[in-house]
């Protein structure tokens, strides 16, 4: 559900992938969760084309588009072989949407976290001072969502609708491009944090209070009501996931 949703916020689940498409998806997903292990050969040709029942031409489209996110690294001779994480695209938003199919890794989670605490408090800031009356509205509309959902699968759409109303509302062209990025933490998060119905309840103030603060044009307010909205959740995903909270380097604290 999560990576169906990621497409669906990023405006993409309504077109039809082409069967190159379909076996690139199929080989991202089995390598982001390592049934590929990292630095090891995926299986050849002729088996990618009986497994998928396509033809050499559709695998070799679909390698090239491993290749062009870093996924993969063409040999002569020695086969397909999966790069090291560090070499992957992790912006690529098919290797974002990748992710939303395995249990969320702790230390690329509080990575993920890291982002959004860096940039959904601006947007919302900044979605004070310039959202039009229809982005206020869709914010309005989520959080209505939000308070009546009565399952939490429409909880979590109306939660994601909602941090994506207001990052659209910060009307920056640059922010748009790291959508992927914050839905996919968004996402990632929420598995862990929206299991209890009860939790959503906690957040729900939390949610009205940026709300109000953009309605009222308060761009202080909204940029510390999301701040503060993010840091319940970096609590809750730091009780949830023991691992979650990693001390950085002395280096980087003293910076």
């Amino acid at each position: 559900m999560s990576e169906l949703l990621f497409y669906d916020l990023k405006d993409t689940a309504g077109v039809a992938p082409g069967l190159a498409t379909q076996v690139c998806r199929e080989l991202g997903r089995r390598i982001v969760a390592g049934h590929f292990p990292e630095g090891g050969l995926i299986d050849d040709e002729n088996k990618l084309c009986t497994r998928f029942g396509v033809s050499k031409s559709v695998v070799r489209e679909a390698i090239k588009l491993l290749v062009s996110k870093g996924l993969l690294e063409v040999r002569r001779g020695s086969g397909t072989r999966v790069r090291w994480r560090a070499s992957w695209n992790l912006l690529d938003d098919d290797v974002l949407a990748w992710h939303q199919g395995i249990e969320p890794k702790p230390e690329f989670l509080r990575q993920l976290m890291d982002v959004r605490q860096m940039v959904e408090p601006n947007a919302a800031g900044w979605a004070a001072q310039t959202a039009t009356p229809k982005q206020i509205e869709d914010i309005r509309k989520a959080q209505q969502d939000m308070e009546q959902a009565s399952s939490i699968q429409d909880f979590v759409v109306a939660d994601a609708l909602f941090h994506r109303s207001v990052l659209r509302a910060a009307n920056n062209e640059v922010l748009i491009a790291l959508e992927g990025v914050i839905f996919s933490a968004l996402l990632s998060s929420i598995k862990v944090t929206n299991s209890d119905p009860r939790e959503n309840k906690r957040s729900l103030p939390l949610h009205r209070r940026v709300l109000r603060a953009i309605e009222a044009q308060d761009s202080e307010v909204a940029t510390s009501a999301m701040r503060e909205h993010l840091a319940d959740t970096y609590e809750r995903l730091s009780g949830a996931l023991p691992d979650f909270s990693i001390k950085r380097g002395a280096s980087e604290q003293k910076g």
